[in-house]
C-alpha cells in the first residue's frame, strides 16, 4: 500500500511538473511585440513591422524617437479611413478609423497604417500614378483617383519597395 501512495504522489508531481513546463514553453513561444509610447496597442505590431520593413531596405527608423501617437477612433470626415496630423497642435498623430479597422484584416490594416506612416515618417505625399491594368503604383494613393488598390501577399514587396524608395526618412 505504501508503494501505491508513492506512485500516486510521484504521478501527481509529474503532472504538475509537466504542466508548468508546458506553461513556460507557451509563454516563451509568444512573440514579443515592441511597445510604442502613446500608441494604441492594436497598432504596435504594424508600427514594429514598418520599422522592420524600413530596416530591410536600409533605413534605421525608430518610431518611438519620432514622438508619434497612434489611435483607432471614429473619423467623421467622409470616406477618410486614416489620417496623419502634421500640425503643431497635434504633430505626428496617426488615426485609423475604427469602422475601417473592424471591417478589415491584417493586410488592409497594414496598408492604411503604412500609408499614414508614409506621411508622418517618410514625408510622402499622395500620388495617383497608375501601373498596368489601372492598378495603383503606390500605397500613397489618395483614394480619390481612378486607380484600383492591389495590395496583397503577391505584390506586397513591390509596394513596400516603392514606399521606401520614394521616401526621405
Amino acid at each position: 500500500m505504501n508503494s501505491f501512495k508513492i506512485i500516486r504522489a510521484f504521478s501527481l508531481f509529474a503532472i504538475i511538473f509537466l504542466y508548468q513546463v508546458m506553461q513556460s514553453c507557451e509563454i516563451e513561444s509568444e512573440p514579443s511585440v515592441k511597445e510604442f509610447i502613446n500608441v494604441d496597442e492594436r497598432l504596435w505590431t504594424y508600427f514594429e513591422e514598418f520599422e522592420a520593413q524600413a530596416a530591410q531596405r536600409g533605413y534605421a527608423i525608430d518610431l518611438n524617437q519620432r514622438n508619434l501617437t497612434g489611435e483607432i477612433a471614429a473619423i467623421h470626415d467622409g470616406d477618410v479611413i486614416g489620417t496623419c496630423s502634421y500640425g503643431f497642435r497635434r504633430p505626428n498623430a496617426v488615426t485609423i478609423d475604427n469602422n475601417f479597422w473592424n471591417r478589415n484584416g491584417l493586410l488592409g490594416r497594414e496598408e492604411v497604417v503604412f500609408h499614414e506612416l508614409g506621411h508622418c515618417v517618410l514625408g510622402r505625399d499622395h500620388t495617383e500614378r497608375v501601373v498596368n491594368s489601372g492598378f495603383c503604383a503606390s500605397i500613397m494613393r489618395s483614394g480619390t483617383g481612378s486607380c484600383r488598390s492591389a495590395y496583397n501577399v503577391a505584390n506586397r514587396d513591390f509596394y513596400l519597395d516603392e514606399l521606401f524608395q520614394e521616401s526621405r526618412p
